[in-house]
């Protein structure tokens, strides 16, 4: 969870997958944790259908491709290192090969 966290601010960490290989954790672990969890909106909006069903809606995937996005440019405009930035566009591409070709695109929830 410590690694996710410090993710936050530091984008070459991949915090969603070390956030959620926690929240994995801590439900397997607690069955008080994984009903909490479970009834928060995040996950509700952003998991649930994910975890079920391995799809998201396209406004999911353009929110969390496009936040993703944004909190790569950051240090990719700070750097002054092109091995990085290399490297920060090679996991953008990444992101979205993944995201188009391995997670489903379905309707609207509901």
């Amino acid at each position: 969870m410590g690694l996710g966290m410090i993710g936050i601010v530091l984008p070459l960490l991949p915090t969603t997958p070390l956030l959620l290989l926690a929240s994995f954790f801590f439900v397997k672990g607690s069955s008080k944790f994984e009903k909490w969890f479970k009834g928060t909106n995040v996950y509700k909006n952003h998991l649930e259908e994910f975890v079920k069903n391995r799809a998201m809606t396209r406004k999911q995937k353009l929110t969390i491709l496009l936040f993703a996005d944004f909190m790569i440019a950051i240090p990719f405009f700070l750097t002054d290192s092109n091995l990085v930035k290399v490297f920060l566009l090679l996991i953008v591409v990444y992101k979205y090969y993944y995201f188009i070709t391995k997670i489903k695109t379905i309707k609207k929830l509901g």
